[in-house]
């Protein structure tokens, strides 16, 4: 047993991953209304034995921190102005084309704060990179992590997005603080 395994063990966490391995994909993670949402989700995937790499803000990339961030899997962005080069969307496709393994989990409403309108750089990244999107969800209301989805995106975002959407429309009740959390 390792260690992510029996940690979620410990605390009461189940998981059900059982999409199959892909080398590069996509994982689409809802509801995300908690800090904790991170560490469940990396856990859980860690437990089965695959690594999920995740974007976060290069400014928590700093000596030693930076070397645990990347060990977990963390891909450092630089958001400022004049410092990045071409968009996020653009730069992640090319990480997506050169690295063997990017498993790159994001949360679509891009805030732990309750929004009407989900982010659709994933989609765009899946669209680039021509890699499926896994969806998973965080069940606070039963302790439990499931990655069992697969979806094929079709290139129209709108039609992808609502079909993404409708999937999480039923998992209101999972989010730590479900009025945060609207599908």
């Amino acid at each position: 047993m390792n260690i992510w395994r029996l940690a979620l063990k410990l605390t009461g966490w189940t998981f059900d991953i059982t999409v199959p391995v892909y080398d590069k994909c996509v994982i689409c993670v809802a509801p995300h209304t908690s800090n904790w949402d991170f560490l469940l989700g990396l856990a859980a995937y860690q437990s089965v034995g695959r690594k999920a790499n995740f974007l976060m803000k290069s400014f928590w990339f700093f000596f030693p921190l930076k070397y645990l961030l990347r060990h977990f899997g963390g891909i450092p962005v630089e958001r400022s102005k004049g410092k990045s080069k071409g968009s996020l969307t653009e730069r992640v496709v090319r990480l997506f084309e050169t690295e063997p393994y990017v498993n790159l989990a994001v949360t679509p409403e891009g805030t732990r704060s309750a929004v009407d309108k989900w982010k659709t750089g994933f989609l765009y990244i899946a669209y680039g990179a021509e890699v499926p999107i896994l969806l998973g969800v965080i069940d606070y209301s039963r302790k439990h992590i499931q990655i069992s989805q697969t979806y094929q995106p079709t290139g129209d975002v709108d039609a992808d997005m609502k079909a993404i959407r409708d999937y999480y429309s039923g998992w209101k009740h999972a989010a730590r603080y479900p009025d945060k959390f609207i599908p």
